[in-house]
């Protein structure tokens, strides 16, 4: 059985509940190397270093003016397109902006009646680097993470929006993708990948803009490069492998229970697949179509890893505990394959993205629904969100004070100045005081 189920008030059901709530994962200690390293190297020696590490790993022939796509590229990629990719695209976009323009936030001000006035200013950063993986060395051109990474950071008004993903072998970049950064409006795109992307982005080189936020998925070496440069540049999240938790009741279909599982696994060895479910009957019967299924799926090999290493099926006592177990493990994805999916939802505290029942496919939100599928993981869905146009966004305070809103705040002021030992800020304070009373 490539899952074995497991009860949840068994000693190994503890074994493995305890394991999903503390399934952080860090950089092991060669990438952390390898990729300070790259930074420096990047910091010090700029496109040059770029195009070494671009030659060794993606394009041979690689240059430094070919580095940023052309005019050229960017409009013989419309010819190298189906009508019937462009109207899809077209429908995504719709979809993801409607969603996302309901996330822009407004300035606001607070008037009182002393003269006081309060606010915050919510403006956009200048710029933001959008990275966009190579997609199976450029074979499948990851389109979702362009419109996902872009469109948020467009309706933020981010004025300069720098696109980075990996070349394939002949230093191109597949159309698919130069089509969907246009049609979003990203006309800046740079060939370079990995941690070398990353460190250019953050630090600025001849050719590629410094920037002010990082967000986008990658592998190992991509989080680590992301982590390392963070604060100094805002980056959206550090993320682990892709993650899903199916709740089920006995109504459930198990096909598609498989089918929802495997999605995810077939993303990476290490992605993660759990179902929770209250039914033995289901327990037993998912094992059985995860078999019958994985033969029919092209990335049967890496999807089969991931199940046998990480997938893992627990049967808990009723729905109830089932919830609470999810917002324990603070899953990516939860789903919820119940017959009444909506009578759980204000019990979920802890996800990245809440599928609701049968009809509800995990991968509707990875290309089409609209919210974003940039998602916390490894448990980070207890104070994280996905990523969306507040990532983009900065707030600056605003304070207006009137004299008499000073006169009557003053003494407040500066008695806590005093208690902290700060007493140049009481004086600030005490020094204006003194004028009015003059």
């Amino acid at each position: 059985m490539i899952i074995q189920p497991t009860e949840t008030t068994s000693k190994e059901g503890a074994q493995k509940i305890e394991a999903l709530c503390n399934r952080i994962q860090g950089a092991d200690s060669s990438c952390q190397s390898a990729v300070a390293e790259i930074i420096e190297a990047v910091k010090i020696r700029g496109d040059e270093a770029v195009v070494d590490y671009c030659r060794r790993f993606d394009a041979p022939k690689m240059s430094i003016a070919a580095l940023q796509v052309s005019a050229g590229e960017m409009k013989k990629a419309y010819e190298s397109v189906e009508d019937a990719y462009i109207d899809t695209l077209g429908r995504a976009i719709d979809r993801i902006e409607g969603f996302h323009q309901r996330e822009m936030e407004d300035s606001w001000i607070l008037t009182r009646e002393d003269g006081t006035i309060v606010g915050r200013l919510v403006r956009p950063v200048d710029s933001a680097g959008l990275y966009v993986p190579g997609g199976k060395g450029g074979d499948t051109p990851l389109v979702s993470s362009v419109l996902m990474n872009g469109i948020p950071a467009g309706i933020a008004g981010v004025g300069r929006r720098i696109m980075v993903t990996p070349p394939n072998g002949e230093g191109g970049v597949d159309p698919h993708l130069l089509v969907a950064a246009q049609e979003i409006g990203i006309t800046e795109i740079f060939k370079i990948g990995s941690a070398w992307a990353i460190a250019a982005l953050a630090y600025g080189t001849a050719t590629v803009p410094r920037v002010d936020v990082i967000v986008g998925p990658g592998n190992q070496y991509v989080t680590e490069a992301k982590r390392l440069v963070s604060g100094m540049v805002r980056i959206d999240m550090i993320a682990g492998p892709s993650e899903v938790l199916i709740v089920a009741d006995d109504q459930a279909d198990p096909s598609l229970i498989a089918a929802d599982m495997l999605a995810q696994a077939e993303h990476d060895p290490q992605a993660l697949a759990v179902l929770v479910t209250t039914s033995e009957r289901l327990a037993a019967a998912v094992p059985e179509e995860l078999e019958r299924q994985l033969p029919e799926l092209s990335r049967e090999e890496i999807a089969r890893t991931a199940l046998e290493k990480h997938g893992v099926i627990l049967v808990a006592g009723d729905l109830e505990e089932a919830v609470e177990l999810a917002n324990a493990i603070a899953i990516e994805h939860l789903e919820l394959m119940i017959v009444d999916p909506w009578s759980q939802i204000g019990g979920i505290r802890h996800a990245g993205a809440i599928f609701l029942g049968e009809h509800t496919p995990e991968a509707a939100g990875d290309y089409f629904a609209g919210p974003n599928h940039v998602l916390p993981t490894m448990g980070t869905a207890r104070f994280a969100s996905a990523l969306g146009v507040e990532t983009f966004l900065k707030k600056s305070s605003v304070i207006s004070y009137s004299q008499a809103a000073l006169q009557a705040d003053g003494e407040h002021i500066r008695r806590l100045a005093e208690l902290e030992g700060l007493g140049a800020h009481a004086a600030s304070v005490g020094r204006r005081l003194e004028k009015y009373r003059r």
